[in-house]
Formats: structure tokens, C-alpha cells, sequence
């Protein structure tokens, strides 16, 4: 009986795991700075096409000199994100894990760290078929317990998309909102059932909370399905994100009201933010929440670069009540976790936080989360504009009757 019941646990646990969504974040305190994207881009979607030449580069940093044995494995998964149910070998070529042997130390630092990398696909694995990907970093072969989750997806194009952002919507004329339309051009690509064969995701700004998913054509024909005049397609327009640059620790640069080595660390100010829910859109320019690694004067900012202690602060004459304040961007990969909640001090009327960054450009906003909701706004803090400049990526996934995994055969990623 003690057996049994230890199996349908066991059971339970697995099927738990199998459709628990996969998302890029780190796992272990000791593990910081996760990048993921195609090697020699700065900045980039984590996407690549089956069978393409670019490659995923995947690299975090351990925040010691000490030696760490750490290996990876990789998963396919369905279009939400959950694990799909095929065998290794229908979606791999090659070995099924790999061991990371690519590791530097960091370099006349103040905090210690070293710096792994390691590539996808690589001489001894490669991908079959299109489709999301999640690579779990584990350390000593304890596969259970991963230090890191890194996703990315794999396109084979057989739809072309075109699409276009507007400031008119369903609901209201130049205002808060942003539509967004799109028609899906089969281009000759045979799908049988539309609403039962095809998934459609659309993302804004590389944000998993606020993404539309199930979405329905609004006209079919034998060549193009068309998504327009979609009240599920309206996103608050948000505002520009606030930036950052800490790769040098002999100036204040943009955003910084001082930068202050207070033994034996690095510690930056930003500037304090306000509460512009009511100010009026001033056009800025930024890259829609992602960071960049950078060292001034260095060539290598992988392990030249240091690490800060990094002060937000956000001067409020009162917290919210009916909810909570993030820091919203991939510096946190958009997760709305403890990581990213900012705290409210009523003796200096201001919400803040600390976060350990590596040097670079950053962007980043202040989010709010009312109590109960899954989904983070922009508005309450930093105020919601249709001409606020957003970055949306539709992802078009099929499975034909029969099949047994998702395809990703269409994206499309347009800006306003």
C-alpha cells in the first residue's frame, strides 16, 4: 500500500511539472545575469529558424570563484508553455544533456563571479522540429533540481504575417489603448480546422502576464485569416520605459543621481522616479524593457564588468492600497515576483527596492498589480498612452489533426 501510494504521488508530481508553463528565470540566489539570444546580437528575441545558421547562446554568471560542475538538458513544449508530450528523440539530434565547459572568472571585480556560456544547437545536439523550448541548467546531474530555466522557440515560416498598431480603437479614439490588427497569409499552407488546429499567442514588449492567447479569426477565407476590430487585441499603450546606464563607475550617467562605492561594493542611485499617471506623453527613446552587458572601455564586459548594488525609488505621499508596485522589464524577465517588488516606507513616503546588476543600459517600469490579478498595468504609476512606442510579436502555432506537438509556423514581431 506505502508503494502505491508512493507511485501516484510520484504520479501526480510529474503530470504537476508536465503542465506547469516554462519561463526563462533563475532559480538559485547564487546564479544572476541569465541572457538568452542568438549569438553576436545584443539585443534579440530568443527565436530561430529550424535549420537556420544562427545559433542560441545561453550564459549566466555564478556569483563566486569557485569551481561548480554544471550540465543542461532540453525540453520541448507545447504552444502554452507546458511540456510536450514527445519522446527526446523525436525532437533532438544527438546527445539528450550536455555539460557547460565553457566558464571564465571575472576580472579585477569587486564581487567575484564566473561566467558560463554554451550554445544551441552545437556539434553534438541539434533540433528536429519547430516548435517552444525550455534548456534546464542543473548542477552535479541533480536534474531536479534546476538552477536555471532558459526558453526559446524554433520557426519554420510557412505563413507570412502582416500587421499594423493603431491608436483608434474599438473602444475609444486616441486615448490610453493601442489595437492591434493582423491577417495571417497561409501562402498555400493546408489547414483543415482553424479554430481547432491553430494557435495564435501575441505578446507585447516580451511580457508573459498581459498576453493574449486563444484567439479566433475574425474573417476565414481560403488564403488569409484576418484578425481586426479584435476587442481581445487592445493593450494599454503603457509609456516609454525609464533607462539606465551603469558602465562606468567614474560618472553618473543618464538616470543616475550618483554612483557610490561604499566598502567593499559598488552602490547606484537612480534618479527618483514620479508618478506621471496624469502628466501628459513626452516622446523618449527605448528598446522595450531588455538590458545590455556593457564595460566601458572594455572589450569584454562577460567578465570585466562588475557588479552594483542598484536603489530604485519611487516617491509616493501614499502606498497603494488595493495592490502592489513592480519593476517591470527583462531585468527580472518580466516576472512579477519578490524579486521585482518594490516596498513602501511611509518615514520617506516612497516606494523602493535594491537590485544586484551587472554594469550596462537597462530599461525598466513601474508596474502596478491590483490584489487578486495575475496581470500588472501600467497606468497607475506611469500613466497610458496610444502614442507610447510598444514592441508586439505574434506567434502562429499549428497542429494538424493527429499530430502530437505544436509547430511554430509563423511570426511576426512589428513595433508602433
Amino acid at each position: 500500500m506505502r508503494k502505491l501510494f508512493l507511485y501516484a504521488y510520484l504520479f501526480i508530481q510529474l503530470n504537476l511539472i508536465a503542465e506547469t508553463r516554462q519561463q526563462t528565470q533563475i532559480l538559485e540566489p547564487n546564479i544572476k545575469t541569465l541572457q538568452v539570444g542568438i549569438l553576436g546580437e545584443k539585443i534579440s528575441l530568443p527565436i530561430l529558424s529550424l535549420n537556420g545558421t544562427e545559433v542560441m547562446n545561453i550564459g549566466f554568471d555564478e556569483m563566486s570563484h569557485q569551481a561548480h560542475s554544471y550540465s543542461y538538458k532540453v525540453l520541448h513544449c507545447n504552444a502554452d508553455w507546458s511540456l510536450s508530450s514527445i519522446n527526446t528523440n523525436e525532437f533532438l539530434n544527438g546527445f539528450t544533456t550536455g555539460d557547460i565547459t565553457g566558464s571564465r572568472l571575472s576580472m579585477n571585480t569587486s564581487i567575484q563571479y564566473t561566467h558560463y556560456n554554451f550554445n544551441l544547437p552545437n556539434e553534438n545536439m541539434s533540433f528536429k522540429i519547430s516548435g517552444n523550448y525550455v534548456v534546464l541548467v542543473y548542477e552535479d546531474n541533480k536534474q531536479d533540481k534546476p538552477i536555471l530555466q532558459a526558453c526559446f522557440s524554433i520557426a519554420e515560416p510557412r505563413v507570412s504575417i502582416s500587421a499594423s498598431i493603431r491608436g483608434n480603437t474599438d473602444t475609444e479614439l486616441n486615448g490610453k489603448l493601442q489595437q492591434l490588427d493582423f491577417d495571417i497569409n497561409l501562402n498555400g499552407y493546408k489547414v483543415n480546422d482553424v479554430n481547432s488546429e491553430l494557435k495564435v499567442k501575441v505578446q507585447q514588449n516580451n511580457r508573459t502576464d498581459n498576453e493574449i492567447t486563444q484567439l479566433s479569426p475574425t474573417y476565414i477565407s481560403d488564403t488569409k485569416l484576418s484578425y481586426v476590430n479584435n476587442k481581445a487585441l487592445i493593450f494599454e499603450g503603457g509609456n516609454e520605459y525609464h533607462r539606465f546606464d551603469i558602465s562606468s563607475v567614474y560618472a553618473a550617467s543618464e538616470g543616475i543621481d550618483a554612483i557610490r562605492f561604499e566598502r567593499p561594493n559598488y552602490h547606484a542611485f537612480l534618479t527618483p522616479n514620479k508618478i506621471q499617471k496624469t502628466n501628459g506623453y513626452t516622446q523618449d527613446f527605448d528598446v522595450n524593457g531588455r538590458f545590455v552587458i556593457n564595460l566601458q572601455n572594455s572589450d569584454d564586459g562577460d567578465i570585466d564588468a562588475d557588479y552594483m548594488f542598484v536603489h530604485f525609488n519611487l516617491p509616493s505621499p501614499q502606498p497603494y492600497f488595493d495592490g502592489q508596485v513592480f519593476i517591470g522589464g527583462d531585468l527580472n524577465y518580466n516576472l512579477l515576483n519578490s524579486t521585482a517588488r518594490m516596498e513602501y516606507d511611509r518615514n520617506s513616503g516612497k516606494y523602493f527596492h535594491t537590485l544586484l546588476l551587472k554594469q550596462g543600459g537597462y530599461n525598466y517600469q513601474y508596474w502596478f498589480k491590483p490584489k487578486g490579478e495575475q496581470k500588472a498595468y501600467a497606468e497607475r504609476v506611469e500613466g497610458s498612452y496610444w502614442q507610447a512606442r510598444n514592441e508586439y510579436t505574434i506567434y502562429v502555432y499549428h497542429r494538424a489533426w493527429g499530430e502530437r506537438y505544436d509547430k511554430l509556423v509563423g511570426i511576426k514581431t512589428v513595433e508602433k
